[in-house]
């Protein structure tokens, strides 16, 4: 590995990465491929971030459900690269509840007709025609957008309450480009499509029937990820809070976290944009403005331990129906078996969409497991008395918004990145964009490559057709597909 000085505290190491997640770790790796120093500052006790796993008495959960699937050959070979054998192929299976029923999802014409009885799927038919011969103009806004392709009566079922429970907006406020791409390839027809001819919509991404997913969560490739760039020489340094960032005219210097100075060359990070504002020494004035454009929807994840096997079929519950406070459920021995540590044992996570603000993130943990196991027993899913523990994490900024102010926030901090160019911004919170792993990681690989001699452009992913030599090579059309596959934000009206 090239180094300039040792990575120590006080002395200049080639590169420093902010945060430990999927995208600082991603960095780290490829830097050490390239056989670039480098030193990971990650604020937590562990590792991967929203993408870690939680273990609890033996019992693993992940924070919310993490699928592996891309369409980037590199990112795929570098999971199984990591994982081998414990990347393992799964079935997948969702469902949605909505008025006391079950629907499978994505949806299914005959169980959706079987669910909602002949009397609403006439309506909800009729509504439909309506819908088609009638639209509502303009179509500005998310509820406009899929009642006039669904009607207004399947919007009010399967749409309206977990979409506005995920993001804490009324579908009204939403903007219509984000159901547009958020809903792609997916219509009436594609369902009656996929449930007649199921080989015909493989290529639409809310139809997809299987996916990877790692033997003991999504934790165990950062976790794993971790020891390789350890063994290969690259600190992982963990309880290390970024506590400034100093810069001056063209570059940043240096790094205090954990109380320690961290001097670089090059600096990465993955960390909050709005947070790395703040902690900018000394304050950036156009940038501070910035930072209040940059906001997130938070998320408390309650894990139930709970007595019983199999108590339902489902990877994880869409839980539509607005007298329930949950948005979603996974049930993690669905993902992989050795997620309990016993075949008589299942373990729930019960999902809470909210601000911090929010009287629910301030709910004591007894409430919130108390709130949980409710709830559960409310859908018929368990028995309050089967429920023999329960455990609460916390994820602050869990999902970026995009308000009416992110876009002019970003405009000033790509100012700003224009002026210090030896600082690169990756990954989910870094760059302000609700993705995937895969795009996190693609956008650490790259740039970990820029600093190799690259030049690739992170906010708009295109090959480097200059520089070939820095490593496997990824095609424009992964890079196009990849974007596709990308989740969204709804963007306010």
């Amino acid at each position: 590995m090239k180094t300039r000085d040792n990575a120590i505290q006080g002395s200049a190491t080639q590169v420093v990465i902010l945060g430990g997640g999927p995208a600082g770790l991603t960095a780290a790796y490829e830097l050490s491929n390239l056989g670039i120093e480098c030193v990971v500052l990650e604020r937590d006790a562990v590792v991967g971030g929203l993408a870690r796993t939680v273990e609890h008495k033996g019992f693993r959960f992940d924070i919310g459900g993490h699928r592996f699937y891309t369409k980037v050959s590199l990112v795929q070979q570098m999971w199984r690269e990591i994982l081998g054998d414990d990347f393992l192929t799964r079935k997948r299976l969702s469902r949605i509840y909505y008025k006391s029923r079950f629907f499978q999802y994505p949806l299914e014409p005959f169980d959706a007709i079987r669910g909602l009885g002949a009397l609403e799927s006439f309506r909800c038919g009729l509504s439909f025609v309506r819908s088609r011969l009638f639209p509502t103009l303009p179509e500005r806004d998310f509820e406009t957008w899929v009642s006039n392709r669904f009607g207004r009566r399947l919007f009010e079922t399967f749409f309206k309450s977990y979409t506005e429970k995920v993001w804490g907006m009324d579908c009204r406020k939403i903007g219509a480009e984000w159901a547009a791409q958020r809903i792609q390839g997916l219509s009436p027809w594609s369902i009656l499509r996929d449930a007649i001819f199921p080989s015909a919509n493989k290529k639409v991404k809310t139809l997809i029937k299987e996916f990877q997913y790692p033997r003991l969560g999504p934790g165990m490739l950062w976790s794993r990820m971790r020891e390789i760039v350890e063994r290969r020489g690259v600190p992982v340094v963990l309880n290390a809070p970024v506590e400034s960032v100093q810069w001056r005219a063209g570059k940043i210097v240096s790094v205090q976290a954990g109380g320690k100075t961290y001097r670089g060359a090059e600096f990465i990070s993955s960390i909050p944009i709005r947070e790395l504002i703040e902690k900018l020494d000394p304050v950036a004035p156009a940038l501070l403005a910035a930072a209040d454009n940059f906001h997130y929807r938070d998320f408390i994840l309650v894990a139930l331990m709970v007595r019983g096997q199999n108590l339902f079929p489902d990877n994880w519950i869409y839980l539509h129906d607005p007298a329930i406070t949950a948005g979603r459920v996974q049930n993690y021995g669905n993902w992989s078996p050795e997620m309990t540590p016993s075949p008589d044992m299942t373990c729930l996570g019960v999902e809470y969409f909210c601000n911090m603000p929010d009287e629910l993130w301030k709910k004591p943990d007894e409430d919130l497991i108390a709130l949980a196991k409710r709830e559960m027993a409310q859908l018929g899913l368990v028995r309050e008395q089967d429920v023999v523990d329960g455990a609460v994490v916390r994820m602050p900024k869990a999902y970026p918004v995009y308000d009416y102010g992110y876009k002019d926030g970003l405009a000033e901090m790509r100012k700003f990145l224009a002026e210090v160019p030896n600082l690169q911004l990756v990954g989910r919170n870094g760059m302000h964009r609700y993705n995937n792993q895969d795009h996190s990681m693609l956008t650490a690989i790259l740039a970990a490559r820029n600093v190799a001699g690259a030049r690739f452009d992170l906010w708009d992913l295109s090959l480097d057709e200059d520089y070939l030599e820095a490593g496997p090579q990824i095609s424009n059309e992964e890079l196009a597909a990849m974007e596709r596959n990308q989740p969204l934000v709804p963007k306010a009206v």
